[in-house]
């Protein structure tokens, strides 16, 4: 009896153990695939990161009403699900817990399960974005449609569009009080659309010298995203052709050969 009963146990471990670990595979595709079924997943969960900054935004005029504790609740709980959903498919969750932007989701996670005691720092859930920019999650269908060329120009606006609102939202945050002349969410994004394009109206200032630094940070880094957006606007234009001996991706219109290689390129028309 003991001879049937340990191998039947064994037997329905392992069984637990492969659904166990196929169920991580799969959830791991999801949030890591090129599949079709996962791209959908991936741009699913960037709704989330956007809903949080939205409900950041929000805040003020919901905080009022007696909704907020229902959003923002159901807003965390999504997050705590995408949280667990990203420790669970992880190859090592320890490691994986050590991760930065783990640890940034977190406080985001904290922040929301605490509204009225925590400063809502939503707005950090802005760097999901340019995460996911740089994974090329985003991209992936500019590349499948044949519109590479468009990719430079879509990275310099999504720089740009991350930076403006986590200079804003760390301005609203933490410059956001009585007699500073930043009301409300608007006035921080003026404040910060002022200061990177330089104009300087000097209606709204930071007071301090922790707010003239900031100012000093949010010009430069401004300045800096700003001409790489205008040098992806006026660019020359090239075609989308990988060299077969280099593998360099970008050529002129009415290249012959490839410019790193010397290699005899064999461009189509209709990628003129």
């Amino acid at each position: 009896m003991l001879r049937t009963f340990f191998p039947a146990t064994d037997i329905h471990g392992r069984s637990f153990r492969t659904r166990f670990t196929r169920a991580r595979v799969r959830l791991r595709r999801l949030y890591h695939g090129h599949s079709r079924t996962a791209l959908r997943f991936q741009m699913a969960v960037l709704i989330v990161d956007l809903a949080i900054i939205a409900l950041f935004i929000a805040s003020p005029v919901l905080r009022e009403t007696r909704w907020f504790l229902y959003i923002d609740y159901s807003v965390a709980a999504v997050l705590a699900l995408d949280i667990a959903g990203r420790g669970f498919a992880a190859r090592e969750p320890l490691r994986w817990l050590r991760q930065p932007f783990v640890l940034l989701d977190l406080l985001i996670l904290a922040s929301l399960l605490m509204p009225y005691w925590l400063f809502n720092i939503g707005f950090l859930r802005i760097i999901r974005l340019w995460s996911i920019s740089q994974s090329g999650v985003l991209w992936r269908p500019l590349r499948r449609h044949g519109y590479q060329e468009w990719e430079l120009l879509a990275r310099a606006i999504v720089n740009l569009v991350t930076f403006l609102f986590l200079a804003t939202g760390f301005v609203y945050t933490t410059f956001f009080r009585t007699g500073s002349g930043i009301e409300g969410y608007l006035d921080a994004l003026y404040f910060t659309v002022a200061s990177v394009t330089t104009t300087g109206y000097g209606d709204i200032t930071l007071g301090g010298p922790w707010g003239k630094l900031t100012s000093i940070v949010i010009m430069i880094i401004g300045i800096s995203l700003f001409v790489r957006l205008a040098q992806a606007v006026f660019r020359p234009n090239k075609v989308h052709f990988p060299c077969p001996q280099c593998g360099l991706q970008r050529h002129e219109p009415d290249a012959v050969h490839c410019k790193a290689c010397g290699y005899a390129l064999k461009i189509p028309d209709h990628e003129r």
